[in-house]
């Protein structure tokens, strides 16, 4: 079995993998980091609870963007103008997601 160790956020990991999937793995790393300084760049202090959970919302929008079109794709349909243009708002709007998360969490954990 296959070992990565990885550098995410400031912390080192170690991840195990088949043999041979290493530079994936560490390809997949470099597609979470740049998420985190994208982050980052948002300003504020950011848990490091905080900063996964920002990570996972930005890569599964970007997930459900994806399926999106592939679907649209395999059904001939053309994608709509505004999909080839980023929405430089999506950090801050998966921010206040991530907020909304975080409250309704704590809410939950005091019941």
């Amino acid at each position: 079995m296959g070992q990565v160790t990885v550098r995410v956020n400031g912390y080192q990991h170690t991840i195990g993998c088949k043999d041979g999937e290493e530079q994936h793995v560490t390809d997949l790393i470099a597609q979470i980091e740049e998420k985190v300084r994208l982050i980052r760049a948002m300003g504020g202090q950011f848990s490091e609870s905080r900063m996964l959970l920002h990570v996972a919302l930005l890569l599964a929008d970007e997930g459900g963007d994806l399926r999106s079109e592939l679907a649209r794709a395999r059904a001939g349909i053309a994608p709509p103008p505004a999909a080839a243009q980023p929405d430089p708002q999506l950090a801050e709007r998966l921010a206040r997601i991530a907020e909304r998360i975080e409250g309704l969490a704590q809410t939950l954990d005091r019941g």
